[in-house]
């Protein structure tokens, strides 16, 4: 990349795909609407340089369904990096056929003059989540590597409350812990997370944090339980970053 050039960033999320493309879940065809998702992104002007996968990839948590996901996303040839979420149980799977290019299962990357990193919070069996203490000390060993760098840190849970009791129930369990990290590390500059399917955006610490749609079932803002918001169909969110650490970034809507 050209210096002063945009790093465009395309993360999709919570994709929720089925060996079996005629599965639904809550009345979603999840494998029709990444497909959308998908055919929205190719129109992009321009295209992405690199898209983040921010976990829930599969619902099944079959083979078939990283493989459909991997057959989705290999003519885009667009390098991909990604994150296991809560329903990605099956890792030995995810592993194997989301290291063939143009996936990569590097989660530290730089590029136009950004460094992007990818922690892991899946627990074995869990709905919430929670970083380990070797992914946090990890992530101060790359904070500290890398201090004049500007920084995007992506997971899929969410580590800052958005207002949902329900979604606030099953977060990032030791979301403090993270923002200390934020706090002495302020090339920090955005934090992205999927799970929450909806859009979501918050000043903390220095730091944007953003929350993306998923590409099948949106979630209603702010609700004491789970409610769909059938209003709005697959969506996800584009980031375009300046290497001085200036961004901008929006949703789109398939």
């Amino acid at each position: 990349m050209a210096p002063g050039m945009t790093l465009r960033i395309a993360q999709l999320t919570d994709t929720h795909l089925f060996a079996d493309p005629s599965q639904t879940m809550l009345g979603c065809q999840t494998n029709q609407t990444f497909q959308q998702a998908i055919a929205k992104l190719q129109t992009l002007t321009p295209q992405p340089d690199l898209l983040l996968l921010t976990g829930d990839l599969s619902q099944d948590d079959s083979e078939e369904s990283y493989e459909y996901l991997h057959g989705a996303i290999a003519p885009l040839n667009i390098p991909t990096y990604w994150l296991p979420g809560n329903h990605d149980q099956n890792l030995e799977a995810l592993f194997e056929i989301l290291s063939e290019p143009p996936c990569s299962p590097s989660k530290a990357i730089q590029q136009g003059g950004w460094q992007i990193l990818l922690l892991g919070t899946m627990l074995p069996q869990q709905v919430q989540g929670r970083l380990a203490q070797e992914a946090l000390d990890w992530l101060e060993e790359q904070l500290q590597a890398a201090p004049s760098l500007p920084t995007l840190v992506a997971l899929h849970h969410h580590p800052v409350p958005i207002g949902s009791a329900w979604m606030d129930g099953i977060a990032l369990e030791n979301g403090e812990e993270f923002l200390a990290v934020c706090d002495r590390h302020p090339q920090i500059k955005l934090v992205l997370n999927g799970h929450i399917h909806q859009a979501f955006e918050s000043d903390l610490h220095s730091v944007k944090f953003l929350g993306s749609p998923s590409t099948c079932v949106q979630f209603q803002a702010k609700q004491a339980a789970m409610a769909l918001d059938e209003s709005l169909g697959p969506g996800f969110r584009v980031l375009d970053l300046q290497a001085d650490g200036r961004f901008t970034t929006e949703v789109v809507w398939a």
